[in-house]
């Protein structure tokens, strides 16, 4: 087979097989070297694949193959919320801990949307890559998360994933069972697709634009007025987080409301989320400092969670250099550096 053959043999199944080591590790970074290495493995064995299973299946399996061995030599991707108790009113922010596996904000321009092949798929792909979703998956040991990602978002059959990972049918239903139990609890009670769906298009837009105006006003009191009573912020690389309206009301008060910011919305991790430039007194002009997430509650639209991703440029040069810098972050998401 030539190279632009294989090329377009696989072109089709790129981005979601790319979601799929996301999922599998939590972090963009690994996912890229996981496909890219599943590439190469399937670019050798090519000429062995003999059309016995789909080309979707058998790419899944590469790609799957290639994400557990990075899974099996790393620590699971961290979620703030799950490190401990949340700060008490008041509390000063922690050390940033750059040397900590953080989990990672996805792209959502870089979903398919294709990629739910059958209805034994449980989960959509939006839903899927949502922050709690990966966050409950991180829990899993590797088998059982490729199990469940395999059989409940990519939609095979467990004689299909037995084939994909070399074990019996009885083991990939053991694993899955166990897989189900552990997001049953850790897993979130909805997803925000459907407070999304509820919401409408118009609310949402609505409540991302109220979010950028409130930080860019330093209005407090709008800004708090949006969040839910058990709202939660956190900021990774940072480990301090903090639960609920006072205790967050305190916190942006002191923190991030004395800056000045801009923000461009984007989407990330199949939620609405908002690029925010700070203005840097030492260079005079904004840099490109977080990636906001924003969890939505259905009930009375309003914000449950920020988890802001803090880049590099934010952070200082001393542990910027251990942590991505905000072009790069920025550009997963085609955001500029400089705000328009």
């Amino acid at each position: 087979m030539r190279a632009d053959e294989f090329t377009e043999l696989v072109a089709a199944h790129q981005a979601e097989l790319r979601a799929h080591c996301y999922r599998i590790l939590g972090s963009v970074h690994d996912a890229e070297d996981a496909l890219q290495e599943a590439l190469v493995r399937a670019w050798k064995g090519v000429d062995r694949f003999e059309g016995r299973a789909s080309v979707r299946s058998w790419l899944y399996a590469i790609a799957t193959n290639s994400a557990l061995d990075i899974a099996r030599h790393r620590s699971r991707r961290e979620f703030a919320v799950d490190m401990g108790a949340p700060a008490q009113l008041g509390a000063e922010l922690d050390p940033t801990q750059t040397e900590l596996p953080w989990l990672e904000p996805y792209p959502d321009q870089w979903l398919t949307p294709t990629g739910q092949p059958t209805p034994e798929a449980r989960y959509e792909q939006r839903e899927s890559i949502e922050l709690a979703f990966v966050a409950a998956v991180q829990h899993l040991p590797p088998l059982q998360r490729a199990v469940l990602l395999l059989r409940e978002v990519a939609g095979f059959s467990a004689a299909e994933i037995a084939g994909q990972l070399d074990t019996s049918a009885a083991s990939v239903t053991s694993a899955l069972q166990r897989a189900r139990v552990t997001m049953a609890a850790r897993g979130p009670a909805s997803s925000q697709q459907s407070a999304l769906r509820t919401l409408g298009d118009a609310r949402t837009r609505e409540l991302v634009r109220q979010y950028a105006d409130a930080m860019e006003n330093g209005d407090i009191q709008t800004l708090v007025g949006m969040l839910t009573e058990d709202v939660t912020w956190s900021m990774p690389p940072v480990p301090t987080w903090y639960l609920g309206l006072e205790p967050v009301r305190e916190f942006l008060v002191r923190y991030p409301l004395t800056d000045r910011w801009r923000h461009r919305p984007t989407e990330a991790n199949g939620q609405p989320a908002l690029a925010g430039y700070v203005y840097d007194e030492d260079v005079g002009r904004f840099i490109p400092a977080s990636i906001d997430v924003l969890t939505l509650s259905p009930e009375g639209g309003k914000i449950a969670a920020v988890t802001g991703f803090l880049t590099a440029d934010l952070l200082g040069p001393e542990d910027g250099a251990r942590w991505i810098s905000g072009a790069d972050l920025f550009a997963r998401f085609g955001l500029p550096a400089d705000p328009p």
